[in-house]
């Protein structure tokens, strides 16, 4: 479906490892880890503490977009991830008018009873397809979400009905006495882009867009530009523009849409996209996450025309993904558009971005999931981990795939030839291919079927799968083990639709988006 509405956009615009044991007064007590983010943790790893339950019972579900805008048979929103406390609250952004407006919901996880409910004033960025309304579950339990004019709330206690004393707040980067003074114009122009990330320590980082020449400033007077900002546990605040953060290329302009920063291993560094603006070329960054110091940065090129940038779509959800042993995995688009029916590329870095290295076969519009090694028992190979990633081959003239669409584990240390564009790419480990017709074009390509519609799919190491959303309708537990889709469940009739996340709480209750409705699903 992104594949065909891109050609419509540009018309249009021209274990166990689940429980922490912590001694309280002598006796031990478990402790479950929270999905937290965009893609579960810092690293985007989307890997689940526990096990995912059996998939044969929709527990709840709840209408996540009171007025969801379709455009023929899609919906061209990407809808934010759900979060899961400790305690099994499910924290959902739910969008509350026609073009703008979210509010956020606390449910119960056993049963989907409403705790609580928080308007927001939070306005979109300009958008083509809806960006994601992106919140953070900080280490100590305190739900950031974005607002109003780039500034940031908190709300603490995130399980009780009622936040405590002093447990809520509204934090700007620039200054709140800054906003305060000019309001209307910062609501007007700064828009957080990007979803919320915390590091583990409780800061939290995130990406905002800022048109230029505006005249607004930060507390030290200093003229705002699009760019990252960081809040950090104890309030304090700074912030780097994104032509900064590329090392004083002024050719850049934001930072990518949706682009969710990625921290490293041990939390110092802090990857994301920036580029010279929507279907422009750009630099993945490196910076030191305490201070924002530039460190590093690559120029993001395609595979195939390697003196050509590669695309960096604002209408995508790619977020840099960081691997257990520190190389970072980014997706792009190819920018002849359609030469590797409009795939893309999965690039792929050490952590210091001055090693390029064997690329996946498709990147753009999703981040990649890491799958250790173990949970894929046919797996010969050396590597500890490998990598789960949408492989959709697009049915469509313009964009020459036969409309095979799969998803696929790769190893990204070994090699293949890729039969679409004929260079070496990260080797398919096991690939598994959609099963419903795609009607649209089956009288063409009489193989066609329905496409994968994940943009962070979630990993259960433990009972060896992931769970993938189709745009058939279904939700499927992907078994690593038989290397078949089992367990299939009906959401909806199907629609084509932005990509979107699958979420495993801290019961194994499984999560999923499908025509603008958030499902529960287990045994």
């Amino acid at each position: 479906m992104l594949m065909r509405s891109l050609f419509l956009s540009r018309l249009l615009c021209g274990a166990a490892a689940s429980l922490v044991l912590t001694v309280t007064t002598g006796q031990a007590q478990s402790i479950a880890v929270p999905w937290s983010g965009y893609g579960h943790d810092a690293q985007h790893s989307a890997i689940s503490p526990v096990a995912a339950q059996p998939m044969n019972h929709i527990h709840w579900q709840m209408p996540i977009d009171a007025y969801p805008q379709y455009n023929g048979n899609d919906l061209l929103i990407h809808y934010g991830t759900p979060l899961v406390t400790r305690l099994n609250t499910v924290l959902v952004p739910i969008k509350t008018g026609a073009s703008d407006g979210f509010k956020i919901e606390a449910h119960s996880g056993s049963d989907g009873a409403l705790k609580w409910t928080l308007t927001t004033d939070y306005s979109l960025p300009p958008h083509g397809w809806v960006p994601s309304f992106g919140m953070a579950l900080t280490p100590k339990n305190r739900l950031f979400y974005p607002g109003a004019g780039g500034t940031v709330y908190f709300r603490d206690e995130p399980n009780s009905a009622t936040a405590p004393p002093d447990g809520t707040g509204q934090i700007a980067f620039y200054g709140l006495a800054n906003y305060t003074a000019e309001k209307a114009t910062f609501d007007a122009n700064l828009k957080i882009n990007t979803p919320i990330t915390s590091d583990r320590y409780g800061n939290v980082f995130f990406g905002f867009d800022l048109p230029s020449n505006t005249g607004l400033q930060d507390a030290n007077g200093d003229a705002l530009k699009s760019g990252l900002a960081r809040i950090a546990e104890d309030g304090t605040c700074s912030w780097i523009a994104a032509s900064a953060a590329a090392q004083g290329d002024a050719g850049i302009l934001k930072v990518v849409h949706n682009c969710a920063p990625a921290l490293s291993n041990d939390h110092r560094k802090i990857y994301f996209a920036v580029s010279t603006g929507n279907f422009g070329g750009g630099y993945l960054v490196c910076l030191d996450s305490r201070t924002l110091a530039p460190l590093s940065r690559v120029r993001l090129k395609d595979v195939v025309q390697t003196t050509a940038d590669a695309y960096l779509p604002d209408d995508g959800t790619a977020s840099p993904t960081v691997g257990p042993d520190g190389d970072v995995y980014f997706g792009v688009l190819e920018v002849n558009l359609g030469s590797n029916h409009y795939r893309g590329w999965l690039l792929h870095y050490d952590g210091a971005l001055t090693q390029t290295k064997t690329p996946g076969a498709f990147g753009w519009d999703d981040t990649a999931s890491v799958v250790p090694a173990a949970a894929v028992p046919s797996y010969t190979g050396s590597s500890s981990y490998l990598l789960l990633t949408k492989y959709n081959n697009y049915a469509n003239y313009f964009a020459g795939g036969d409309g095979l669409n799969k998803v696929a584990v790769l190893d990204p240390n070994d090699t293949m030839t890729d039969p679409v564009s004929h260079v070496p790419v990260m080797k398919e480990v096991i690939t598994v291919l959609g099963v419903t017709p795609d009607a649209e074009y089956t009288a063409s390509f009489p193989n066609a079927v329905r496409e994968w519609c994940i943009n962070t799919a979630a990993i259960d190491p433990i009972t060896k799968c992931a769970i993938i959303n189709s745009e058939d309708g279904k939700v499927y537990r992907w078994d690593f083990t038989t290397n078949t889709l089992t367990q299939p469940i009906m959401l909806t009739s199907g629609i084509g639709e932005a990509y979107t996340p699958t979420v495993i709480g801290v019961d194994g209750t499984i999560y999923a988006i499908s025509n603008a409705t958030l499902f529960a699903v287990g045994q």
